[in-house]
């Protein structure tokens, strides 16, 4: 037995659980599903196998669904039971709770309630995808599910177009490519990407390239899963070639070509291949 049952305040507990591998959770997640007087989920039978792939009983406590179309009435049976006495547990249908996800309602609701919160965290595609990316971590964006009109996804990529840090979507199986498409289309072809498939899974895939690429790659193919899409950000404009050689002239002067290209490409934020061709240009002139 992994878990323990133990006392919980009257409160709200949000509960991290897997994005897929099911021993992924952690121990403190399993003690409050094991120990809430009530349970709340946005899908109950994820929530329930979760429970019995980990031995944690139902026993008679309630179990509740909280979804966009049950989310006002239940919110305020979950802050009730609370206000009675009794912990209540939420958790996703997979990932963190509140991201991409109804809790948030339930959450600004306890907020304005004045009742207690806590979270026992847990996986994220989010953040799991950014750590197998190989994309910048320094700053990222996520912006969840993209609208699945064409006009309106190319505005909104178009919106995000000079965030200062890597992008990052949720993405269906069957709108991948054209939403590769478009952000090639909006953002530029050699901005660098990747698609993370099925995190944690079995089937566990992470591709990488230009948009133009990933573009080409995913064009008419058919694939299955949950996506993580990342982008990179913006570095085209960041600097003009007049400067960037003025200072990599400088910087050859007294540096070899190999520091002096780390050097000014750091300084000035963009790919380092970039500034060493300039290099080599220089060198020949």
């Amino acid at each position: 037995m992994n878990y323990q049952k133990v006392p919980l305040r009257a409160g709200l507990y949000f509960v991290g659980v897997p994005i897929g591998t099911a021993r992924d959770i952690t121990l403190r997640a399993l003690d409050v599903l094991a120990s809430a007087d009530v349970l709340a989920a946005e899908d109950t039978r994820s929530l329930r196998r979760l429970m019995d792939i980990h031995g944690i009983p139902l026993e008679s406590r309630p179990l509740v669904a909280l979804h966009d179309h049950s989310k006002d009435g239940v919110t305020q049976r979950l802050l009730s039971a609370v206000a009675e006495g009794q912990s209540v547990a939420y958790a996703s249908e997979a990932g963190m709770p509140l991201i991409a996800d109804p809790g948030f309602e339930l959450s600004r609701a306890a907020g304005e309630a004045g009742v207690m919160q806590t979270c026992a965290p847990g996986p994220s595609a989010i953040l799991t995808a950014l750590v197998l990316a190989g994309l910048p971590t320094d700053a990222f964006h996520f912006s969840g599910f993209l609208p699945n009109a064409k006009a309106a996804r190319r505005g909104a990529l178009d919106a995000l177009r000079e965030v200062p840090g890597t992008l990052v979507f949720y993405e269906s199986a069957k709108r991948l490519a054209a939403m590769l498409s478009d952000a090639r289309d909006t953002l530029g072809a050699e901005r660098q990407a990747a698609v993370c498939r099925e995190l944690t899974k079995k089937f566990e895939e992470v591709r990488r390239g230009t948009l133009a690429e990933l573009a080409d790659a995913y064009a008419g193919t058919s694939v299955k899963g949950e996506i993580v899409v990342l982008i990179d950000r913006n570095r085209s404009e960041t600097v003009s070639q007049d400067g960037l050689e003025e200072d990599l002239s400088r910087a050859l002067q007294s540096m070899s070509m190999r520091d002096a290209v780390d050097m000014v490409a750091k300084a000035h934020d963009v790919p380092r291949r970039q500034v060493y061709q300039m290099a080599l240009s220089l060198s020949k002139g």
